[in-house]
């Protein structure tokens, strides 16, 4: 099949007729026709059976269906580089990260980086790991910031920062002289906990030592984001494991946070496309990304941390 078979036959099943995928296609009915029959001459079987006013895919259709989808998202993707390349916005900051580190280091980080750039546009999206590599890859976005490690030939990684895994819960849930002490792991056998989505790659390594206890934490309750579990924390509907930025960071209402023991390290990543160089104002708010950091996280021990100057 050529491209324009297989974008001809995604917008047939995607619409049910011929006249509107001819529509959606921005072709005459008549050509959408005829690319159709040379679709199935070429084939040797026939695409769509006529039932009831619109077109239903055969059998063969139905085993072609889900190839020829991967290859249209694929044909997709590449029209969208294709356009971000054209369009060229070298002029633009595009960062994309975590909504943890959006919340918690980009109001401060940007504030004090328009003082220095105050005219550059700048967009910002939040995202999931997975979707930020896809965004820099499509070059949708120039920088990344997340908080898992990443391995992609076509990306560079830089670690900026490293704190400690922290448990936070409900004002009042410790009494004020514990706070300064770490919480060990099992004293949070049977406690009502905020569970992290094990996609995360933290949230399975914490699985993983959950259910080493005895009994094993209660957990009614999933979440996708660091600070939904912050602020479940703060309605009193439990514990949370989550990122130190996120537990020390003042939005999203007041929670008790005291270190996990054992140590479980927390990096923070800037993500880049590789063999390009940064311009002045990536590295600006790169630096000022880390001040942001520095100062949350100062407020562990130096041994506890690590700071990195991009």
């Amino acid at each position: 099949m050529r491209l324009r078979h297989i974008e001809l036959f995604q917008a047939i099943l995607q619409t049910g007729s011929l006249t509107a995928a001819a529509e959606l296609l921005h072709i005459s009915q008549p050509a959408a026709s005829k690319i159709l029959k040379h679709a199935e001459q070429q084939l040797g079987f026939a695409l769509f059976d006529r039932v009831r006013g619109k077109l239903q895919p055969t059998a063969e259709a139905r085993v072609l269906q889900q190839q020829t989808e991967r290859l249209a998202i694929d044909l997709q993707n590449l029209r969208r580089l294709a356009d971000n390349l054209g369009r060229g916005e070298e002029c633009t900051l595009r960062l994309i990260c975590t909504p943890a580190l959006a919340q918690a280091l980009l109001p401060r980080a940007m504030r004090a980086w328009r003082e220095r750039y105050p005219h550059t546009p700048c967009q910002l999206a939040t995202q999931h790991t997975a979707e930020i590599v896809e965004a820099l890859l499509l070059r949708e976005a120039d920088l990344g910031l997340t908080l898992q490690a990443v391995e992609h030939p076509g990306l560079s990684t830089r670690l900026l920062t490293e704190g400690r895994m922290r448990v936070i819960a409900p004002p009042g849930w410790w009494p004020e002289r514990e706070l300064s002490t770490p919480l060990r792991l099992q004293a949070l056998a049977g406690v009502p906990l905020i569970g992290l989505d094990t996609r995360d790659a933290l949230g399975g390594l914490l699985r993983g030592h959950l259910e080493e206890l005895d009994p094993p934490p209660r957990i009614h309750t999933w979440v996708q984001t660091y600070q939904l579990a912050r602020q479940l924390v703060a309605s009193g509907q439990g514990v949370a494991l989550v990122d130190p930025l996120t537990a020390l960071s003042g939005d999203g209402g007041g929670v008790q946070a005291r270190l996990l023991e054992p140590a479980i390290a927390v990096p923070v990543y800037a993500l880049t496309r590789a063999h390009e160089q940064p311009v002045p104002a990536q590295k600006a708010l790169l630096e000022q990304i880390v001040a942001q950091a520095q100062s949350l996280l100062a407020v562990e021990r130096p041994a506890d941390i690590a700071l990195l100057r991009p």
